[in-house]
């Protein structure tokens, strides 16, 4: 019986691999799916209307392995029309710069930023000029940039701090809706996940209409350890044994730390307050450990979500003293918190599914996931 319940998790590959222009396939394009509900049509944070994302990826002689990704929640100003938001944390060793006043007011005035750890004040600098230099702003005397990272240090000349305030602006200016570039880029440029190569990966749900139709996408940059597995098998486990080294990576030139990072951005269209945009993030961090991640001592594991329903925004400035809106109820929520978990899990496989191997500082090497191996290990 064991055995049994043990294959009935596994979804074998079904037909052909098929590649994209990229030549590395998503978890879905290599025959694999994660989950019971339906993607959106892009299977990217971009399905929920307005949503842009743009990467800024620098990759520089043997050393700079690093980047930027901007995530914003809609093509207005967004510190005129704030958008209700909130942020989950699950670990906190890491820098979520901006959070605070997030938790404190509710909402999300800035587009939110990702790189590496000892970029975030650069970046929120470029932010602020983002912002400030918008005609709609003058005058404007107070911003919340929002500045999230991983540490990419080993692939990475992370002391050069080699992202500059051109980087960020150009990646804000990059964001478009439509599909989003995964693996090796923008923020996930010099990260590592499960030992394999990691970095940016995104995907959706698409809820029935019959439950509201609503669209839940997440956005990760991938940058932790664990207990790798995909759909309950231990994919990690597996390769570490086929591999006869004590490396799940034998390819790395040493063995890096374990621990680490990992952000996810969360987007829906529900028309959610910022109470229910914190259980929401709460269960988009599910997603780490649906793929063997556990939150570990020196990892910082953040999910912040926001609403893009224009019936939820909040206007800068409003002549009335209050605000009347439209909410989904409570006993509404269970659907669109399958849907964060499911979302968040497969853009955590997409970023090692699409991610190439690389060579970074001091000789360092991080082999991209062993797709053909793991084609014989679902056999």
């Amino acid at each position: 019986m064991k055995a049994v319940a043990f294959c009935a998790l596994f979804l074998f590959l079904v037909g052909p691999v098929h590649l994209s222009p990229e030549g590395r396939p998503r978890l879905r394009e290599f025959g694999l799916k994660t989950g019971g509900l339906e993607p959106g049509p892009l299977n990217a944070i971009t399905d929920v209307a307005g949503v842009k994302v743009g990467h800024l990826t620098l990759i520089e002689g043997k050393d700079v392995r690093t980047g930027v990704t901007a995530v914003l929640p809609h093509d207005g100003n967004i510190f005129q029309e704030k958008v209700p938001a909130a942020v989950y944390v699950a670990n906190g060793f890491g820098k979520l710069m901006g959070s605070t006043q997030v938790e404190e007011l509710g909402n999300l005035e800035t587009p939110i930023i990702l790189t590496n750890t000892l970029s975030v004040p650069t970046a929120a600098d470029a932010v602020l000029d983002y912002i400030l230099g918008l005609p709609e702003n003058i005058g404007v005397e107070s911003v919340n940039p929002v500045v999230g990272e991983t540490n990419d240090g080993w692939l990475n000349d992370i002391r050069g701090r080699h992202v500059k305030k051109e980087h960020v602006l150009e990646a804000i200016r990059k964001a478009k809706t439509g599909p989003v570039e995964e693996g090796a880029v923008g923020a996930g440029t010099g990260t590592i996940c499960y030992n394999f190569k990691g970095g940016i990966g995104t995907s959706s749900r698409k809820l029935a209409a019959s439950r509201g139709g609503y669209t839940v996408g997440a956005l990760v940059q991938t940058n932790h350890g664990g207990n790798f597995q995909i759909n309950g098998i231990p994919v990690g486990q597996k390769l570490k044994e086929s591999s006869g080294r004590d490396s799940a990576n034998p390819g790395m030139a040493e063995e890096p730390m374990t621990e680490g990072s990992c952000m996810v951005v969360v987007a829906t269209d529900a028309p959610l307050d910022s109470r229910n945009l914190k259980r929401l993030a709460k269960r988009a961090l599910l997603g780490i450990a649906r793929t063997g991640g556990y939150y570990s001592g020196s990892s910082g594991d953040y999910a912040i979500a926001f609403s893009t329903a224009k019936e939820v925004r909040i206007p800068h400035r409003l002549a009335s003293p209050t605000q009347t809106v439209t909410l989904l109820r409570n006993d509404n929520m269970s659907s669109l918190f399958l849907a964060a978990a499911e979302a968040a899990e497969e853009a955590i496989l997409n970023s090692l599914f699409k991610a190439q191997r690389m060579e970074g500082r001091d000789g360092h090497v991080v082999e991209a996931l062993p797709l053909d191996k793991i084609k014989e290990l679902i056999k």
